[in-house]
């Protein structure tokens, strides 16, 4: 059985407590005790959480722990100097320690970021490079493993990055069966950008939002006006106008950056063929992917899926 602890800090998002719910969900899927869990903060006692819930935690003493997490608030937090020595201390010994969103400047303070990449936040990405010059920062991932330091980009992709843990430990899976149990929409690949097409496009009303759902689902149709007005049960000319007027964009450019979103996904996970991508996505055919990426991305994507295989061989050594 494997020992994982999290860290919190005063005013510590409860977020960070979903990714400790992966190890939870871990064991009852699996039917046995495969993580046991702990809490800790500095001193012991009670920590409060962003909205004023106190949580019990155990004090900052190492008693065999295979993975610790760090979980903090919205903010950046100020420099804890007992929870920097028991990070280098504990470090000697635990085979992995992973930040979650800003926790990342935590692993920093401790120095555990020095020739490594790390993600964070990207609304913070500018001031973590300022503060640890030392550290190669990756904004354009949900997670990041630089060796046994892993670090998510948000709170949520906290989640994402404790499935990956789990699946380093105990295979794909088990992780799919946590993934299913925990009603996931799908499960993220640590290359997938930090930004969502969908939250870019900012839809309003229910009938665009119907149509962007029925496009993200149907990516290998042509997904013309019309039929994505027929879903929203307006004209086509309603409808673009309509679509224009909520999201900046007219229909076909949103189409264009769900297609792109997705196959930049697939070509993350790096399973399917370029030419499957290219037929599932709705390109057609790779000649046109490629010219979109080059357009969009500003990289071809073979030349992005060779760049992401060699992050991962790197930040498995």
């Amino acid at each position: 059985m494997r020992r994982v602890g999290m860290i919190v800090y005063p005013d510590f998002q409860v977020l960070c407590f979903a990714a400790f719910s992966v190890f939870e969900v871990a064991n009852r899927e699996a039917g046995k005790r495969l993580y046991d869990l702990e809490v800790l903060g500095n001193g012991g006692g009670a920590v409060r959480s962003s909205f004023g819930q106190d949580v019990t935690c155990a004090p900052l003493v190492d008693t065999g722990f295979d993975t610790m997490l760090v979980g903090v608030g919205i903010d950046v937090p100020d420099h804890d100097p007992a929870v920097s020595e028991f990070l280098v201390d504990t470090s000697a010994r635990t085979r992995r320690i992973a930040s979650i969103c800003l926790g990342s400047f935590v692993l920093g303070d401790a120095g555990l970021l020095d020739g490594h990449k790390a993600t964070t936040h990207w609304n913070f990405g500018d001031r973590m490079r300022a503060r640890f010059p030392r550290c190669t920062v990756d904004l354009d991932r949900i997670y990041v493993q630089s060796g046994r330091i892993w670090s998510s980009a948000g709170m949520s992709a906290g989640i994402d990055l404790a499935l990956g843990l789990v699946e380093e430990d105990h295979g794909r899976e088990l992780t799919a069966m946590i993934a299913k149990g925990m009603v996931l929409h799908h499960r993220r690949a640590p290359g997938q950008s930090q930004h969502s097409t969908l939250l870019d496009i900012d839809a309003r009303s229910d009938r665009i939002q119907a149509s962007l759902a029925h496009a993200r689902r149907n990516l290998r149709n042509e997904l013309s006006v019309a039929e994505l007005a027929a879903i929203a049960h307006l004209s086509p000319r309603h409808f673009a106008r309509a679509f224009r007027a909520e999201t900046g964009r007219t229909p076909a450019q949103a189409v264009a950056a769900l297609r792109m979103e997705q196959a930049r996904m697939l070509i993350a996970q790096g399973t399917l063929s370029m030419e499957t991508i290219a037929r599932d996505t709705g390109f057609g055919d790779t000649e046109r992917m490629r010219r979109a990426f080059v357009r969009g991305q500003g990289t071809a994507p073979t030349e992005l899926r060779r760049r992401l295989r060699m992050d991962r061989e790197t930040e498995g050594e």
